[in-house]
């Protein structure tokens, strides 16, 4: 149980310090080229909704046997050689698992470059961290796309990851940035992959059900201790009221929370591969979105992940 705590706590600090450079190895980008392969050899236009929904289920259970398969052998291959390799082991797979420090790096490339007055820059950067179109976002948009993303993520990113940590070591956290890396790529309500993607969507939905209501609780407590600018009052009335204002049962959690705690309102209709989509608003319009809000965003996700850190460790304490 020591190494355990030793290589997570070893994870968030090394994701805290480096985030995650493009120039990284990562499995996530692995995931990504496996999905993508498997997508073109199943995922033909040709073929019925049903063949499509087994073809996708199919994809889902390759990815969890493989992923979850060859980290389970390493995680036990490097612990029988060494309990210090192991521990370095999955202190790198926790730092892999998490993506507080690369929400705040690209996330604040999108409030320099809108400081800057570089729109076009700025939704380059957006681009990043955003599955929506951004090209003829305007300021507000850009702000209210960067905000939401990072609202979010501190659940899928940061928090969630964390508690699989805490729960299942690098096997469990890795088949949840499965699941989560599945829904990111395939799990879209359109005409290619409405069926394809069916089960990846709802197996990230249950996988994150907890988790996200346990980030938009401990993100309402952030709200109060986390200084000037946020409103913990505010951030859960607005949870209380909007927290189901999604067609995701876990999307709007953290971002009604945040919405709540920064005063603006987020939501609304969005493009989505030259598609609209049509999303009700969250939170109220207090004032306008403003760059800093980005910033204010971040701080939430930091503090947030700072309790849940706590309380996982409290828990594993009791335990011993």
């Amino acid at each position: 149980m020591s190494c355990h705590l030793t290589a997570i706590s070893a994870g968030l600090i090394l994701d805290l310090l480096i985030g995650d450079p493009h120039s990284f190895p990562h499995p996530v980008k692995l995931m990504g080229r496996f999905i993508g392969q498997l997508t073109k050899k199943f995922n033909k236009e040709a073929l019925d909704a049903e063949t499509k929904r087994r073809l996708g289920r199919i994809l889902v259970i390759l990815m969890l046997l493989c992923f979850g398969g060859s980290f389970f052998g390493l995680t036990v291959l490097f612990y029988k050689l060494s309990f210090i390799l192991g521990t370095v082991f999955e202190g790198i797979v926790s730092y892999q698992c998490l993506a507080a420090g690369s929400l705040y790096k690209e996330s604040t490339k999108v409030s320099r470059d809108l400081l800057k007055d570089d729109i076009q820059k700025a939704r380059q950067s957006l681009s990043m961290i955003v599955g929506r179109d951004t090209k003829s976002l305007d300021q507000s948009g850009i702000t209210r796309a960067a905000v939401e993303t990072v609202a979010e993520n501190t659940s899928d990113g940061v928090t969630a990851p964390l508690l699989f940590l805490f729960l299942g070591g690098p096997v469990l956290g890795i088949i949840y940035k499965a699941v989560n890396t599945m829904d990111s790529m395939i799990g879209y309500k359109n005409e290619e992959f409405i069926d394809f993607g069916r089960c990846a969507a709802k197996l990230d939905d249950i996988f994150n059900f907890i988790p996200a209501r346990i980030s938009a609780l401990l993100m309402i407590i952030a709200a109060f201790v986390g200084g000037k600018r946020l409103n913990g009052r505010g951030a859960y009335h607005i949870w209380k009221r909007d927290r189901r204002k999604h067609s995701s049962p876990n999307s709007a959690q953290c971002e009604s929370a945040a919405a709540g705690a920064l005063g603006i309102r987020l939501g609304g209709p969005s493009y989505y591969f030259g598609e609209l989509v049509e999303k009700p608003f969250i939170g109220n319009d207090l004032r306008p979105v403003a760059p800093y809000d980005i910033g204010l965003t971040n701080r939430l996700m930091f503090i947030t992940e700072f309790l849940c850190y706590l309380l996982c460790t409290a828990v594993i304490f009791m335990m011993l």
